[in-house]
């Protein structure tokens, strides 16, 4: 075999060169479009990422205004005072009214017990303070009549022991403890009556039985409020605080698991006090949040949505 010249040899590694040149050109072209295809993918991925995201938003929206629509509310038929919301007291709520002494807790209480029992509800008051008797003479000192209602059947007042609440608690603990077994609910309701309203006259007293037992206080107050939620009725817990709260229950634990907080006040200006009211909180609904006037008239409690109570307050 002839062995190749040098111009020979040297055109073949031109050749080759230029081959390898070529190639990598290739390559790095379909290295550009694919790293395209890679960007487009991208955007696609980001774009459908964003679809998702606005179809979920709208999907939530859908369901929470099918929630809004479903859900109910209660008035409470106090003169002015519903007009502070938007629609109402959320059916079910569980809703502290905190205030100090006279501040008119335990007559809104009563009048709106009175208000939807003769609308042919369910309402049950349970007091850990006054007697029952004690309670329907306040009830006719505004000219209502409770017996009406009573005999119905559709309000129901009952006393009870802050200590045989403290007796039941000892009893759950050690059921807890595997010593007991035996149901014991945070309150005995009348047997065979569902409530829709149940205002709870008041934590405070509840508390006081509990004087070094602080964690059985608590255990008790959480289970109390998962039995209201079980019953599905709207509950009223007063609870007693300064004429000025600057806390608004006895552990604090109580205003957590509340859905609602509404404050009266008995505001001194020099030598004259003035009643107010405020709605501090209410989960699921619109209210406004301003001090406003009230005032225990010999009907029973009127608020002035619009007459709101600025400064001089004091202790």
């Amino acid at each position: 075999m002839v062995s190749k010249t040098k111009k020979e040899k040297s055109k073949v590694r031109n050749e080759k060169e230029e081959s390898l040149t070529e190639l990598n050109k290739i390559k790095e072209k379909m290295k550009d479009e694919l790293g395209k295809i890679q960007d487009y993918e991208k955007q696609i991925i980001e774009q459908r990422k964003t679809a998702e995201q606005v179809v979920e938003h709208l999907q939530e929206q859908e369901l929470k205004e099918k929630d809004e629509e479903t859900k109910e509310y209660m008035s409470t038929g106090i003169p002015g005072f519903d007009e502070l919301f938007e629609k109402g007291i959320p059916k079910g709520s569980a809703v502290l009214f905190a205030g100090g002494a006279g501040s008119g807790k335990t007559i809104f209480g009563l009048q709106t017990a009175m208000y939807h029992a003769s609308l042919g509800e369910k309402c049950f008051y349970m007091s850990f303070e006054e007697s029952e008797e004690r309670l329907i003479g306040h009830m006719k000192d505004f000219g209502w009549n409770p017996e009406k209602v009573m005999e119905s059947g559709n309000l129901k007042i009952k006393r009870y022991s802050p200590f045989d609440i403290t007796r039941s608690v000892d009893a759950m603990l050690a059921k807890e403890k595997g010593e007991l077994f035996i149901d014991i609910e945070p309150v005995i309701l009348p047997e065979g009556f569902k409530p829709d309203l149940i205002i709870l006259d008041s934590l405070t007293a509840v508390a006081s039985a509990f004087v070094g037992k602080e964690d059985s206080y608590r255990i008790y107050i959480e289970q109390l409020f998962r039995f209201f939620e079980k019953l599905e009725s709207t509950s009223f817990l007063i609870t007693e605080t300064k004429q000025i709260p600057e806390i608004f229950s006895t552990t604090g634990v109580e205003e957590f698991l509340a859905d609602g907080v509404i404050v009266f006040y008995n505001i001194k200006r020099e030598n004259i006090r003035e009643s107010a009211v405020e709605v501090l909180k209410m989960r699921g609904q619109k209210h406004q949040k301003k001090i406003v006037a009230m005032q225990i008239t010999d009907k029973g409690i009127v608020v002035y949505p619009k007459q709101e109570v600025f400064g001089g307050v004091g202790p």
